[in-house]
């Protein structure tokens, strides 16, 4: 039985269809090639969320498929920054009240700007963190983006 999260709370308040997919936890391999391998999902449907601090606009989330790596450029551009950074590992958990491997854009200690890849539109489905290591909530893209009121744009690129 997959735990309900405040962000699968959080989508039941919106009335967004969407479903629990619990795996195994990999203390040494977080990363989204394992997540998308344990829940049987294609890598480029699993994404990632990112936490980036603009020196204008602060803190915010950037979300990308899992076999891409942010380009920070082109964040800054959408967000109306002139330059973002990733912010530091130990600070994600006090700014956003999620560990590393179960970050997401859905009830965070804030409601920070979210920033969504343009490539999520090409999905049929996307698995995004439910906010806890184990547990993802597969759904529409277009639901996750009204559930995060994300702004749409290429703000990745794929790793070769």
């Amino acid at each position: 039985m997959a735990t309900k999260t405040n962000a699968a709370r959080i989508l039941d308040g919106l009335g967004i269809a969407y479903r629990l997919v619990d795996y195994p936890v990999d203390e040494e391999h977080l990363d989204a090639a394992h997540v998308a391998a344990a829940i049987g999902m294609p890598i480029e449907q699993v994404f990632k969320t990112l936490v980036a601090r603009g020196d204008r606009t602060g803190v915010v989330f950037a979300v990308i498929a899992g076999d891409s790596e942010l380009d920070g450029k082109a964040l800054a551009r959408l967000s109306g920054d002139r330059k973002v950074d990733l912010v530091p590992l130990k600070e994600v958990q006090p700014l956003t009240g999620y560990l590393r491997g179960g970050c997401t854009a859905l009830g965070a200690k804030r409601d920070y700007p979210v920033f969504v890849d343009d490539t999520i539109e090409l999905c049929d489905e996307i698995a995004v963190s439910a906010g806890v290591r184990g547990t993802q909530l597969v759904m529409a893209p277009a639901e996750y983006l009204r559930a995060t009121g994300g702004t749409l744009g290429p703000i990745a690129r794929r790793r070769e």
